[in-house]
């Protein structure tokens, strides 16, 4: 059965020729941005909360900053309240 992953490797040749990446490093890096725009809002805001938590952030500080980040996202979700995203975390 073939593959049916869209091919990036035109992407992958202008990283190469446009840095001082290796193809299988540049292979990397663009797999690395796809999952990361390939990320839920779910997805993101449990991995946002872990990180602000892990570097000492208390939950006021982190719910606000993560509702502010939202909105920038490439595909930014709708906007959601300090208990919608509690109940993300928290469930």
């Amino acid at each position: 059965m073939l593959d049916r992953r869209p091919s990036h490797d035109d992407l992958v040749d202008h990283l190469v020729r446009s840095t001082a990446l290796q193809r299988g490093e540049a292979a990397r890096v663009v797999l690395d941005v796809l999952a990361y725009f390939d990320e839920t809002t779910e997805e993101f805001v449990r991995r946002r909360h872990r990180e602000l938590q892990s570097g000492g952030s208390v939950n006021a500080e982190i719910f606000e900053r993560i509702a502010a980040e939202l909105p920038h996202r490439a595909v930014a979700p709708p906007e959601l309240s300090v208990r919608q995203l509690r109940r993300i975390v928290y469930g």
